[in-house]
């Protein structure tokens, strides 16, 4: 089993940039497919971008294309996010997930992903 703790959150201007951090413990880590979603306030919980084991294969959210950017470090057991031209409807709760397939993490809202990070929050103001 995969366990995910998340680091990076803050407020930031519409347009500057932030970077996320996900730490993963686990020996199956580099078996797993790792990702990110948020939650904006009052709204449901959406996927954002997620990156194969190899690294060879990402997928994004059409929102986030084009600015935002995941990445993973498999020596460091670790998955980014890196977040630039950041708009103020991209203030969420951001969680970093993990599962065994891609599919999983594109397929609607997360309710298959099977770990769970517990979130940190990203607050972009105008």
């Amino acid at each position: 089993q995969v366990q995910l703790v998340e680091f990076g959150g803050g407020s930031v201007q519409a347009g500057d940039s932030l970077r996320l951090s996900c730490s993963a413990s686990g020996r199956t880590f580099s078996a797993y497919v790792l990702g990110w979603f948020r939650r904006a306030p009052g709204k449901g919980r959406e996927f954002v971008a997620a990156i194969h084991w190899s690294g060879g294969r990402t997928e994004y959210a059409d929102s986030v294309k084009g600015r935002f950017t995941v990445s993973r470090d498999n020596a460091k057991s670790s998955v980014y996010l890196q977040m630039d031209n950041l708009k103020p409807e991209d203030t969420a709760v951001y969680y970093c997930a993990a599962d065994r397939y891609m599919t999983s993490m594109t397929a609607g809202s997360g309710d298959t992903v099977e770990v769970w990070g517990q979130g940190t929050l990203v607050t972009v103001s105008s």
